[in-house]
């Protein structure tokens, strides 16, 4: 499963923000208080925020977007939250919208099976 371009998207086309309501915010404290089922889906489907710990579940389908070591979607250098994800090259209609898991998902060494780049062995940190 993936999210793709219906149609071509021009560089610094938005592609994701936080919609208040309709996106949802939830504390690791509410994940645990929701029934097992919902726990599930909520770790499956958000991401945990780097910046404070929060789970972020979207309403729409940018839950779909799979990552990439080299993304065409991604926040722009100089954002400041909330961020706007944004098209970082042009994207071709028919082409597989990705992100990189570890610009913002604090919980991407789970969900990729791995490590995080600066926890690779023989990184200097």
């Amino acid at each position: 499963m993936g999210l793709f371009a219906k149609k071509s998207l021009p560089k610094g086309t938005p592609i994701w923000r936080f919609e208040p309501g309709f996106d949802q915010v939830f504390s690791a404290k509410a994940v645990a208080e929701l029934p097992s089922v919902a726990q599930d889906h909520a770790r499956h489907f958000s991401f945990i925020s780097k910046a404070d710990g929060f789970s972020i579940l979207s309403g729409d389908h940018a839950c779909f977007i799979n990552h990439s070591d080299s993304p065409n979607t991604g926040a722009p250098t100089e954002s400041t939250p909330a961020v706007t994800t944004v098209a970082l090259r042009d994207i071709a209609a028919g082409e597989e919208i990705t992100c990189n898991y570890f610009s913002f998902d604090a919980d991407a060494p789970r969900k990729l099976g791995t490590r995080s780049p600066a926890q690779q062995p023989g990184t200097i940190i």
